[in-house]
């Protein structure tokens, strides 16, 4: 069995084939990457993709059978740039699609939401056999910035008291592997969350308790978070997604107790204080 990773070169991608050639073969796995030179070092053969040229991805998928589609990074590209890659998948002949979804994507109120929904219904209408695999939020996507909480001294955000059920990056990769490397999944859709929920209030907490520094969590109205982001150098457009993407959490948005994740997994998701440890611990090292 041949199974193609998109995104290979990023950070879920990287750590999706790590672990997977622990599982499978390295020469049974092929990193789909835009720019291929990037993904020499992965140790499995690499095939140019470029979801933005379509004529790229039908030779790329060629012999593939399982195809993990790791959801693109750009913003508002992403449905045709996954349907391009659907297409070309029916085209080669692939068996067999997991793709990387949100977390409830049919009923979120998260903005992110809507091109996941069209890629899922893209993937059914394709009529290949499909896995959904629906993340909810990494914790990374919190600790790459305690640098910049320390600084400034306390955690911005627009979430009240909103529970966020984030695992670290690698539980997904293991569940993405899990997937892929396992029977039983055609036809299924994980909600995929991590085991124990934090506030915001929660998370600058650890913050302090690691550190010894005091770094409270500080809510602002969402207008003047987007303010505050821009500021730090986010682009306007973004800026203002994050913060609504806040206010979405706020009301329970990214709360998730399934432990599905978990399950799938077969160990506990990583507490949100290792991964706060680890980001702590290169700082330090940096």
């Amino acid at each position: 069995m041949t199974i193609a990773v998109t995104g290979a070169t990023g950070q879920l991608g990287r750590l999706v084939i790590e672990r997977l050639k622990a599982k499978v073969p390295p020469a049974s796995i092929v990193a789909l990457a835009r720019t291929p030179d990037k993904a020499k070092t992965l140790g499995v053969p690499v095939r140019a993709a470029d979801y933005d040229k379509p004529e790229t991805l039908k030779p790329a998928l060629a012999g593939v059978d399982t195809l993990l589609l790791i959801s693109a990074s750009e913003i508002g590209k992403r449905g045709l740039q996954h349907r391009n890659i659907i297409d070309a998948a029916k085209k080669a002949g692939v068996k067999r699609i997991v793709y990387t979804s949100i977390l409830r994507a049919d009923s979120s109120t998260i903005d992110l939401a809507a091109e996941h929904r069209a890629t899922e219904a893209d993937i059914k209408a394709s009529g290949i056999p499909r896995t959904i695999l629906r993340n909810g939020w990494y914790t990374e996507n919190y600790t790459a910035s305690i640098g910049g909480a320390l600084a400034g001294g306390a955690v911005l955000g627009s979430a009240e008291g909103g529970k966020i059920s984030a695992a670290a990056r690698h539980d997904y990769a293991d569940a993405a592997v899990a997937v892929l490397t396992t029977p039983g999944h055609d036809g299924k859709v994980y909600e995929l969350a991590g085991d124990d929920a934090f506030t915001l209030t929660d998370y600058a907490a650890e913050i302090s308790r690691q550190t010894g520094k005091a770094i409270p969590y500080k809510n602002l109205p969402a207008d003047q978070y987007a303010t505050t982001l821009a500021g730090f150098g986010l682009p306007d457009g973004l800026a203002k997604a994050v913060a609504g993407w806040d206010v979405q959490i706020a009301k329970g948005a990214l709360n998730e107790g399934g432990r599905q994740l978990s399950k799938l997994i077969g160990r506990p998701t990583t507490p949100m204080k290792v991964t706060v440890a680890d980001a702590v611990r290169a700082l330090g090292s940096a």
